[in-house]
């Protein structure tokens, strides 16, 4: 006759080791995950500047010249209606970026309207040293000046 008080279920050992498992590819997948987030943020973020660059463009076609801004200011402060892209050009002019940092905006300093610029500051929301062409950080700024992107996110981030 057969032991009929033998238990059944998992040790103590084989548990331990599933923790681990599951640890080990939780460690390795929380890092892609938040990288693939920041990627994300920062095409959202050169999506929004290409239509606002969109708009303006339009606004240039009729009036001959760019909204004029003297000075580099956040969207939000300028007001897009103010500039006169919204809602004829843009229903809903973007004013903050992926990380919720602000958008900004200035055209030439001459006042002339003849050339413009949008920016953003990145995921650190400052100022970086690395404005010009391709960048691997997402730290670096992104900027859009006259239909182009002059300094832009480029291969893999950091």
């Amino acid at each position: 006759m057969a032991n009929q008080n033998r238990r059944t279920g998992f040790t103590l050992i084989e548990l331990l080791i599933v923790v681990a498992i599951i640890g080990i590819i939780a460690a390795i997948a929380i890092p892609n995950l938040l990288n693939a987030i920041d990627r994300g943020k920062q095409k959202r973020t050169m999506a929004d500047m290409k239509s606002i660059g969109t708009a303006v463009e339009s606004y240039a076609i009729d009036t001959n010249f760019y909204p004029i801004s003297s000075s580099m200011a956040s969207i939000s402060s300028l007001g897009a209606t103010n500039l006169g892209l919204e809602p004829i050009y843009l229903k809903v002019v973007p004013t903050s970026d992926g990380w919720r940092g602000l958008l900004y905006y200035g055209s030439d300093s001459s006042g002339a309207g003849s050339e413009y610029t949008l920016l953003s500051y990145g995921k650190d929301k400052k100022v970086s040293g690395n404005s010009k062409g391709a960048t691997n950080d997402f730290d670096c700024d992104i900027i859009y000046q006259n239909g182009v992107f002059t300094a832009y996110p480029d291969g893999v981030q950091t």
